[in-house]
């Protein structure tokens, strides 16, 4: 039931591998472990797309790619958790990165009068950069962690009630 459901709303490896766009790559996609649905495959899986979404910088979804790769473990549930930080929820999600990162640090926060310019940001960066970076990766970690045992929490409760609905329907 629930490969099922995943299986409807995500890719599968030859359609993937016959997109035009990943010819250099096609090579790579070969290996049948970065498209399974099983626990630890999606376990890994949503912890780098968690972990990988607090990530302050453009390339989210490369690098979430390249580590599901990399630990051979589903790359659509990897690369589409990214996408938890999108246009709308970036700023509160890396305000918040910031913020906890200052807090950590025991710094204050920097940005007094902001005048948000290439200028402005670029005088600001290490400032602003070392909290963001501790703050996201602190809130990686955790999303991420957290993501991991919520899989594997969650995939065991629905093994053992298929497994309990499967008993009392052969008794019966």
């Amino acid at each position: 039931m629930l490969n099922k459901l995943f299986k409807r709303y995500f890719p599968d490896a030859k359609s993937i591998s016959e997109n035009p766009a990943l010819k250099p790559i096609r090579h790579l996609l070969q290996n049948n472990h970065l498209f399974h649905l099983n626990r630890k495959s999606t376990a890994r899986a949503v912890f780098i797309g968690l972990f990988c979404s607090f990530i302050p910088l453009p390339s989210q979804m490369i690098i979430a790619a390249m580590l599901c790769w990399v630990f051979r473990c589903n790359v659509p549930i990897g690369v589409s958790l990214v996408w938890i930080s999108n246009p709308i929820t970036m700023g509160p999600i890396f305000y918040f990165a910031y913020k906890l990162g200052t807090w950590i640090l025991g710094t204050d926060i920097q940005p007094e009068g902001t005048e948000f310019s290439f200028g402005w940001l670029w005088d600001n960066l290490v400032g602003i950069g070392y909290p963001l970076l501790v703050g996201s990766f602190i809130c990686g970690w955790v999303s991420g962690i957290t993501g991991f045992a919520s899989v594997h929490f969650a995939w065991r409760i629905y093994v053992l009630r298929s497994w309990r609905s499967r008993r009392s329907s052969e008794n019966s």
